[in-house]
C-alpha cells in the first residue's frame, strides 16, 4: 500500500485492503485470473488499515451492556461489500496504475466479525 499517512479517513469509517487468495491452494488447484478477479468485487475479508478518527467499535445500550467488537489495526474483519465503497489506493505517488491496491472503505457498525485467518472467510 506504501505510505499511507496522507490519507485520512473520514469520521466513523474504517480503510480495509481486500484480501485476495493466493494463486494457487493448498490443495494445489491453480486459480484462474478471472476467479481471482471476483475478490476484488465480493470478497468479504479486508485488513484494517487505518481507523478514522470517531469510530467507536465498542458500544453500550442504555442499559449499559457493551457490545460490539475490539477493533484495531491490522486486524482481518469481515463486512458485507455491498456496505463497502470500493477504491484502489498506493501512497507512492510515482506507483503505476498496476501498483494500486483494491481497497474499501466501510462504516465502523458494518463490521460484522473479526476473523485470524482470512482464508477461513469467503
Amino acid at each position: 500500500l506504501g505510505d499511507l499517512s496522507d490519507i485520512e479517513v473520514a469520521q466513523n469509517e474504517v480503510l480495509l485492503a481486500i484480501y485476495q487468495r493466493p494463486e494457487k491452494t493448498a490443495g494445489g488447484i491453480i486459480m484462474t485470473a478471472q476467479t481471482l478477479k471476483e475478490d476484488v468485487y465480493q470478497g468479504k475479508v479486508g485488513l484494517v488499515v487505518k481507523i478514522g478518527a470517531a469510530c467507536r467499535f465498542i458500544r453500550v445500550d442504555p442499559d449499559g451492556r457493551q457490545y460490539g467488537l475490539d477493533i484495531k489495526l491490522h486486524d482481518w474483519v469481515v463486512a458485507r461489500p455491498s456496505d463497502t465503497w470500493s477504491i484502489a489506493i498506493n501512497g507512492n505517488s510515482s506507483a503505476r496504475q498496476e501498483d494500486f491496491v483494491p481497497c474499501r472503505t466501510v462504516f465502523d457498525d458494518q463490521i460484522r466479525m473479526r476473523v485470524a485467518q482470512p482464508a477461513c472467510i469467503w
